[in-house]
């Protein structure tokens, strides 16, 4: 059973709770590098800290989307959506090679969209990561004088995202009021990292699933039961980043990424609902400064949805500006 369409005022605010769900997955997280600044986030623990919270904001423009075969459209006249969001997030280190993370956001939402205008809040969906480090020691160098210095660190790990959000299966009245997707999600993760300074490289892959579950309400109207189960998700990203250093040893590091999401039909009572699934791609620019001593890291970025056809495919084109801090506990 698919969603009644009188409830789908646009698709647009639906697939933005699916980009919220995206924001939080480790895929961003983990842009960071054992030895401490690294790039531009902040939720991936140094291999010398024992503890690290991060505060980060951050300002989602939507304008215009794909839809379901890869052609973009722009927003109606007159319309305007956005999403803000404040998300807490904290990692501790339970061992050598082990590290345990989590992240809850607060998000709201303005929009006006043909005629109607909507202003909600409330929590997102939250997300709970073990990282197993594969590595003894900082895989950073200065020069390569041996084939060991060319050895990457590797971060393998599990993320579950826990549907904490309101979702379209909650009492709301239309996607404008979502906050989350309402569905369990467990994402296996590995990235793959290399610092030569002052250049740095890694790639990150993921692949989740979500899980199956009952839904008897719909946009606060009691239906008829059904199963339901989101597609398997795949992700892959790709940054490069240069860091400079002052006189001080403080570091300001510029990242630039590329980054391919997909999500598979979602299934309905053992049927595939075919106007489900999506893709985006994106490009983001970030910037970093780290203190002398690699406690201290604030950075600030940009996401950038290309407005071209065949980019994605169900998801909205959006930009992002975040900027967040975080502090590493020795």
């Amino acid at each position: 059973m698919i969603q009644p369409m009188n409830k789908l005022v646009s698709t647009v605010p639906l697939v933005g709770a699916v980009f919220l769900a995206v924001f939080m997955t480790s895929m961003t997280a983990e842009a960071a590098s054992c030895c401490g600044g690294g790039s531009a986030a902040a939720l991936l623990l140094p291999k010398y800290g024992k503890a690290e919270i991060s505060v980060n904001t951050s300002f989602e423009q939507y304008d215009g989307f794909w839809d379901g075969t890869g052609v973009w459209t722009p927003d109606p006249a007159g319309s305007n959506l956005s999403q803000s969001r404040m998300t807490v997030g904290g990692a501790y280190r339970l061992g050598d090679r082990w590290q345990l993370a989590a992240s809850l956001p607060f998000v709201w939402n303005n929009n006006r969209y043909t005629g109607l205008t909507s202003l909600t809040s409330g929590f997102g969906d939250a997300a709970v990561t073990l990282r197993y480090e594969t590595f003894d020691g900082i895989k950073c160098v200065w020069n390569v004088d041996t084939w060991e210095d060319l050895i990457p660190a590797i971060y393998l790990s599990s993320t579950v995202t826990v549907p904490t959000g309101i979702s379209p299966y909650d009492d709301v009245k239309n996607n404008f009021d979502i906050t989350g997707r309402g569905f369990y999600r467990a994402d296996a993760n590995i990235l793959i990292d290399k610092t030569i300074y002052p250049w740095n490289m890694s790639v990150s892959m993921t692949y989740g699933t979500h899980i199956e579950r009952p839904i008897n309400r719909e946009y606060g109207t009691y239906i008829k039961p059904y199963r339901k189960q989101l597609g398997d998700r795949a992700s892959v990203a790709g940054n490069v980043g240069y860091t400079y250093f002052t006189d001080s040893m403080q570091s300001w590091t510029t990242t630039f990424t590329y980054a391919d999401l997909r999500e598979d039909q979602a299934v309905i009572d053992g049927q595939k609902d075919t106007t489900s699934g999506l893709r985006k791609r994106s490009l983001s620019m970030a910037l970093a400064w780290s203190s002398s001593d690699r406690d201290w890291i604030i950075n600030t970025s940009w996401n950038h949805s290309i407005q071209l056809d065949s980019w994605g495919r169900n998801f909205p084109t959006t930009d992002i500006i975040s900027l967040g801090v975080s502090y590493v506990f020795r």
